[in-house]
């Protein structure tokens, strides 16, 4: 680790570097998305990147997806402990108990050498959602009870040594999926973003030398680490307990209970999730990974000047997670949902804690999930297999600032939505209303966002996997404001138009000519009206 009587660096340096290492995270992340095949790549941009120092610390991460970013610390510090990388090589992981998220998030992770050195000066990485990692459903997020259900389980693993591709290594991975050419396509892009990082950093060590490149590296850690604590330092002492719960686990019925604890110790804190529930049968587990990128995301939306966000934001922050419970689970426990679902409500709930401290300054709740859908099937127009995963955006939360914003992606997820042009020309499918819904944020001073309406008509016979939550119990509103109205998810037969309601999670055979209706949540509004 550098040494903080090194960290010294002028203001003029810590600016230079703060804007080249992101503009290098977000260069990558631009190769990335161009280079991809796949549309939740390349149109969502369900991707992030970010830059490490030697020793594998955040130096500085892309505008792209809080629960990627936050959690891929952890992946990286595996690789680095599997591994003595070498000029060339490239490991990728995807395994939620070494720092992943869920199995379609494959991480990439590369050395940059300077000069003659044996050690890396730096290492870059990219997580890309694919679209199919293989498992029991289409888009690999089942319903599943276990993690071996829900697609190719990737441990640390040597994808390309000294430049040259592992042909085994691919040829294992492009077996065990529905769509070998776009997943090789996606891993090789994410080959691609990492090369155009490790450019980047070599000019700049060549523009700048490393001693001085270090200092500042130093620096821009220990300035992220100051203006947390004087974030920190701004809040009221004491603790301040808040619970939020998840409609169900797709198995049971049962709620799952997030409880969190927020103690404000001056110029730290500790985030304790003692009291949420045990890890259950079904797939919302998330790991100790996701409970880290939530904290990290929340405290680094309350620091109002722009910093880095790089590893010293959680150096004041201690996160306590208890072992096999539903925010730290253990194997063999299902995590599809868990880093798309219960990473929001572990968002909320946080935010709900902090709304104690800080009234006037937190959000009502957003719309609280991503409202997950997947499918897949036969192309016969086309004469080839398919798999889709996409997320649908729903109201953000209002605040005593303004209302909510309606229709947007909110908190863990940061990507688009997919135009209605690409997903009809690439999938069998047609899209017959894409609208918000008027009324469905809450009620108040400040009204909640309102949520979506999204209609898909199948064009063929397809399997269909919803990971959606929101649909027992709206987002809450704040200081008196009213709550969102829960999200629905509505089958409808193409032949007689009857219409059937659907489980938040589910998984079914969808025939040709039905359609698929699905309502995303409102937002909670702010203060009671007049």
């Amino acid at each position: 680790m550098l040494s903080r009587t090194r960290s010294k660096a002028g203001s003029v340096d810590l600016e230079i570097f703060r804007n080249l290492f992101v503009s290098i995270a977000e260069e990558m992340g631009t190769v990335l998305r161009r280079t991809a095949f796949s549309a939740n790549i390349k149109e969502r941009r369900d991707y992030s990147c970010a830059v490490y120092d030697s020793e594998g610390q955040t130096i500085a991460m892309g505008d792209h997806m809080p629960v990627h970013l936050g959690a891929m610390p952890l992946s990286v510090r595996h690789a680095l402990d599997a591994f003595t990388f070498g000029p060339g090589d490239v490991v990728i992981l995807n395994d939620p108990f070494r720092g992943g998220t869920h199995l379609p998030d494959i991480t990439a992770v590369s050395g940059v050498f300077i000069g003659t050195s044996k050690k890396p000066a730096f290492y870059v990485a990219s997580r890309a959602h694919h679209a199919d990692v293989g498992g029991m459903s289409p888009g690999s997020m089942p319903l599943a009870r276990e993690i071996y259900q829900e697609g190719l389980r990737i441990p640390p693993l040597m994808l390309i040594r000294g430049g040259k591709m592992r042909k085994d290594v691919l040829e294992l991975i492009l077996a065990n999926v529905r769509t070998p050419v776009e997943r090789e396509g996606d891993l090789l892009a994410q080959v691609m973003a990492g090369r155009r990082g490790e450019a980047r950093l070599r000019e700049i060590a060549a523009r700048y030398g490393l001693p001085r490149i270090r200092r500042s590296v130093a620096a821009l850690l220990d300035y992220t680490e100051r203006m947390t604590r004087a974030m920190l330092s701004a809040i009221p002492k004491g603790t301040y307990c808040f619970e939020d719960f998840l409609d169900s686990d797709g198995i049971t019925d049962d709620p799952v209970k997030i409880a969190v604890a927020l103690r404000i110790l001056g110029d730290s804190a500790e985030v304790d999730f003692t009291g949420s529930s045990p890890q259950v049968a079904g797939s919302v587990n998330a790991n100790y990974a996701i409970a880290i990128a939530a904290a990290m995301y929340c405290f680094r939306c309350l620091i109002e000047t722009n910093v880095p966000y790089n590893a010293g934001l959680l150096r004041p922050v201690k996160v306590i997670a208890p072992d096999r419970s539903v925010v730290n689970a253990g194997l063999p426990a299902a995590m599809a949902a868990g880093n798309v679902e219960t990473s929001q409500r572990i968002t909320d709930t946080i935010l709900g804690a902090l709304a104690k401290a800080l009234p006037d300054r937190i959000p009502a709740a957003s719309s609280g999930t991503m409202n997950n859908l997947s499918f897949g099937g036969w192309d016969s127009a086309r004469c080839k297999a398919f798999a889709w995963y996409e997320t649908i955006a729903g109201g953000m939360g209002a605040s005593a600032q303004g209302p909510g914003r309606s229709a947007t992606h909110t908190h863990m997820t940061n990507s688009w939505n997919t135009p209605v042009e690409a997903f009809e020309h690439a999938y069998p499918l047609r899209v017959e209303a894409y609208t918000t819904r008027p009324g469905s944020g809450g009620k108040g001073i400040h009204a909640g966002g309102d949520g979506i309406r999204r209609e898909l008509r199948f064009l063929e016979s397809a399997e269909v996997t919803l990971l959606s939550d929101r649909r027992a119990r709206g987002p809450w509103g704040l200081a008196g404001g009213g709550d969102g109205a829960t999200g629905k998810n509505t089958l409808i037969d193409g032949a007689t138009g009857e219409e059937r309601t659907l489980p938040a999670k589910t998984r079914f055979e969808i025939r040709r000519g039905d359609v698929l209706r699905i309502e995303s949540p409102g937002a909670g509004g702010w203060g009671t009206a007049s």
